[in-house]
């Protein structure tokens, strides 16, 4: 799957996007985490699959497009 990021969270990756293996959203934040350029944005970030919202247990598909989304400030 790509995983893409946004804002902070591409700040902190240091690129914009990149391919990833994981079978959860779960899974995906554990892996992110593990970074430690990524721990602080794992914790917080949400996840869209396919431009669609995703929860913890969401199952994650060949080809899928996940964004990780930091949260947004503003007014």
């Amino acid at each position: 799957m790509i995983v893409r990021y946004w804002a902070g969270a591409k700040r902190a990756a240091g690129v914009e996007e990149e391919s990833v293996a994981a079978d959860t959203i779960t899974e995906l934040r554990d892996l992110l985490a593990a970074r430690p350029e990524l721990t602080k944005v794992a914790a917080v970030a949400s996840f869209l699959i396919d431009g669609q919202q995703a929860g913890e247990d969401t199952v994650l598909h060949d080809g899928a497009e996940v964004d990780v989304l930091p949260p947004f400030a503003g007014g």
